[in-house]
């Protein structure tokens, strides 16, 4: 399976540790989109959306890191893969922990970082409480947990983890979240892919540091 990424996205990352978790060798194919690789003919045939990460399994494309995720499970796992198993209700749990990963955590991350990267504003003051009521909503799922689902590591603590260590490699401080810092310290070590995925993140934490303003 090809494989389109750069080491220092986050969604390419949550990816990279699902197929560690599932034994899958990806053909990873490292995509210039600073240099409009993303844009070439033969790519949005692959992906009219030009976005990274990209799969190629085949003569099957699919992009959106939660929709690799679950595909690789469903297409490659077990029977009945504790990463994501069939039981609907159990599903429906990890689905929920995903999305709100997308349209809470990530969005929250970018409302509050983005501005300052891009446009070189000052930090808002608003866009960090919703940042932390983020947090706080994390470490509720993982009150008496081990995981974000469940006992079990699943899909939603992939995406979040990466999400997560991400933060932490810029600054963000994960210890007044009690549960939230256990759950990162046991990924931090036990995470498939976890080293990978901070090599990942020291990219990132180069890339953040050149385009925030400086304090």
């Amino acid at each position: 399976m090809d494989f389109y990424y750069q080491p220092g996205s986050t969604p390419c990352r949550a990816v990279l540790m699902t197929a560690a978790a599932l034994g899958i060798e990806l053909n990873k194919k490292l995509l210039d989109v600073q240099g409009g690789e993303n844009k070439t003919p033969e790519f949005l045939k692959l992906n009219p959306q030009h976005t990274i990460p990209t799969l190629v399994d085949g003569d099957f494309s699919i992009w959106e890191s939660r929709a690799i995720m679950t595909y690789l499970v469903e297409q490659y796992g077990k029977d009945d893969d504790s990463l994501y198993p069939k039981c609907p209700k159990k599903r429906a749990i990890i689905n929920q922990r995903l999305y709100f990963d997308m349209g809470t955590l990530y969005k929250s991350i970018a409302e509050y970082y983005l501005p300052q990267m891009m446009k070189k504003e000052a930090p808002n003051a608003e866009a960090y409480k919703k940042l932390e009521t983020a947090f706080e909503l994390l470490n509720t799922f993982l009150e008496g947990e081990k995981f974000v689902a469940g006992n079990d590591l699943t899909l939603a603590d992939l995406a979040m983890f990466a999400m997560v260590s991400s933060l932490v490699a810029i600054g963000f401080d994960v210890s007044k979240y009690a549960n939230v810092s256990k759950w990162y310290d046991y990924l931090s070590v036990n995470a498939p892919g976890a080293k990978e995925n901070w090599e990942g993140c020291l990219i990132t934490k180069k890339f953040v540091e050149e385009r925030m303003p400086k304090q």
